[in-house]
């Protein structure tokens, strides 16, 4: 039986789930707008073009869901009692090495994906995750263009729902070698390191998708079974993982570092170095093993 998610003193889960789907969907109509260059709802204004003095649709759009997701989980939960932190908010609200004072934490993105909403490709997704004791215990991964909207309670398990609240199940696949395994990769972020290791593990084929919260909704349709992130000259943030992380592993699914261990969220470093991988879950350790070994003679010496 799934156990009861511990939450904050005074949030009931239904409640929760209910105030994070309007907020989604919210977020979905706000994004859509700005990407059709349409007028957004909920009083937000239009995007201008940089040659008009204004900073450009991504902007104008991070910043009104950015607004929308704080505000809403203000409001509708004036006690709970948890921190606020997203990609847009962390330069004033972060100092580099000390942790938020947070028991509970939500970590958002807006807007992840920048180049594929911009691109029109429909790759990008809206992150939420709910951290406790520096580990996500519910996420949520939207994406507008596909109306899909995952949600992942850890313990509870993981579905995805439609406008009408319809649900979907994961559908892990049943690929289980490594010679089988699908990969989904990144167009933007491939150096040499990682086809080296993508070369090593001898996997069964590779897809390209844009966002992570895209990228790990492949593996939870059974589309793909595993990402690999290998930090080159930056990594992923928190805001990046933490969502995604969350629903992957409610599902049942697995996204460590290569050698075992966890992703660790609010650490005083936002970002998610070394080698990660996430996985439907059934060749987990393998895929690790042998991604570990092939670093250490790719790069003797790099902290997975």
């Amino acid at each position: 039986m799934p156990s009861s998610p511990v939450l904050p003193a005074g949030v009931n889960l239904e409640g929760l789930l209910q105030q994070l789907r309007h907020l989604s969907w919210g977020a979905a109509d706000i994004l859509l707008a700005y990407a059709k260059g349409e007028q957004p709802p909920y009083g937000f204004p239009r995007a201008l073009s940089v040659d008009h003095g204004g900073e450009g649709p991504v902007s104008a759009a991070d910043l009104a869901v950015n607004r929308w997701l704080l505000d809403g989980l203000q409001s509708a939960f004036p006690s709970a009692g948890w921190t606020l932190l997203s990609e847009e908010t962390a330069k004033e609200q972060l100092t580099e090495g000390v942790p938020l004072d947070a028991e509970w934490l939500w970590i958002l993105d807006p807007l992840d994906g920048t180049k594929d909403f911009l691109q029109g490709t429909g790759e990008y997704a809206v992150h939420l995750a709910l951290v406790h004791g520096q580990r996500p215990v519910l996420g949520v991964v939207l994406l507008p263009d596909a109306e899909e909207l995952w949600f992942g309670v850890v313990g509870n398990g993981a579905w995805c729902e439609d406008r009408q609240g319809q649900r979907s199940p994961v559908r892990f696949s049943q690929r289980q070698s490594l010679g089988e395994l699908m990969l989904v990769a990144s167009r933007n972020h491939r150096d040499q390191r990682l086809e080296q290791l993508l070369e090593r593990l001898a996997l069964g084929g590779s897809k390209a998708v844009g966002s992570v919260g895209c990228k790990v909704t492949t593996i939870l349709r059974g589309e793909t079974d595993l990402y690999v992130s290998l930090s080159g000259k930056s990594a992923p943030k928190d805001w990046d993982m933490a969502a995604p992380e969350a629903v992957l592993m409610a599902a049942g699914g697995e996204f460590t570092h290569a050698d075992g261990r966890p992703l660790l969220y609010n650490t005083g470093d936002v970002r998610q170095a070394g080698c990660l991988i996430a996985s439907h879950g059934r060749s987990h350790k393998p895929l690790c093993d042998a991604a570990a070994g092939a670093m250490a003679e790719i790069e003797p010496g790099f902290q997975v």
